[in-house]
């Protein structure tokens, strides 16, 4: 593929790379327009009590498939790059938060040098996830692309169903939005798809906030699938979303998420077909989990 070729591909890659790591969060970036509430075989993940412990209800905490320490690591094939970059998810800590208590996880994405030396780019998303409710207490993405940066934060007030939207460049820029109810954010939805334990045949629709902008998740769970990755070959199921914008518009095509049926519930495999051409993501190592 000609230089000038790739060039121009990465020019629109800087605007993927984000959003297949909202997919590694759970599928490119999810969101609700009116959100359907989960089924009712189904209990919904968080409460409307906000992030903080309601007063007088017990104290306790969901249980979930990972914890502090746990590391995950992908290779990111795109285009015609074998390898074009990588991407870490961390489970960092578990930490006194915003009144209550939160797991604080990280994701990392980077090119290849080869890439880099084309264009140079680095992004990372975090999110605090209440360990009650499972929903985010605040969550961020940070950009760095050929020298220019850029903060998105998220902070958002379960109980009243608003968040704080705030984008810092050279400039400041706050703006509320109004959420549904049991809203994620891109990385925390990825993580409260384990804890829910998701059985073939399942269906739901996740409401996640992300720059600023509400999209809808419709998820269907397929049958177990064999998938070879960096730590063996393992047995996970197929995880197909349906995203779309607040305009009713699709985001992706074959868009699929694979997560191992273990007691780990790794997510082991993702893909995404998007206008700049297809990425696959494959889990390389696991650590701590």
């Amino acid at each position: 593929m000609p230089l000038s070729a790739n060039a121009c591909e990465l020019q629109q890659m800087k605007r993927v790379l984000p959003v297949v790591l909202v997919l590694l969060a759970s599928a490119t970036v999810l969101n609700a327009q009116k959100p359907r509430q989960p089924p009712s075989s189904r209990p919904a993940v968080g409460a409307p009590a906000g992030t903080a412990t309601p007063r007088g209800a017990a104290a306790s905490e969901r249980t979930v498939p990972f914890k502090p320490g746990e590391t995950l690591t992908y290779d990111v094939s795109w285009s015609n790059f074998l390898t074009a970059g990588t991407a870490t998810v961390s489970v960092v800590e578990k930490k006194p938060s915003f009144g209550s208590v939160a797991y604080y996880i990280t994701a990392e994405g980077r090119p290849t040098p080869l890439l880099s030396r084309l264009y140079s780019l680095y992004y990372k998303i975090d999110t605090l996830v209440d360990v009650y409710t499972l929903l985010p207490q605040r969550g961020s993405a940070y950009s760095e692309e050929n020298g220019r940066r850029r903060m998105k934060v998220t902070r958002f007030n379960q109980a009243a169903r608003t968040a704080d939207y705030e984008v810092q460049t050279a400039t400041v820029s706050r703006r509320g939005m109004s959420l549904p109810a049991f809203t994620q954010d891109a990385l925390s939805a990825l993580f409260v798809l384990r804890a829910l334990g998701l059985k073939q045949g399942e269906k739901m629709t996740i409401p996640v906030a992300d720059g600023g902008t509400i999209y809808r998740a419709a998820i269907s769970v397929g049958a177990p699938e064999a998938v070879t990755t960096g730590v063996g070959s393992m047995t996970a199921l197929r995880i197909t979303p349906t995203i779309t914008d607040e305009r009713g518009r699709l985001v992706g095509r074959n868009l699929a998420i694979w997560v191992s049926t273990d007691a780990r519930r790794l997510p082991v495999k993702l893909r995404a077909d998007l206008t700049v051409g297809s990425f696959n993501l494959v889990l390389k190592s696991a650590s701590g989990s």
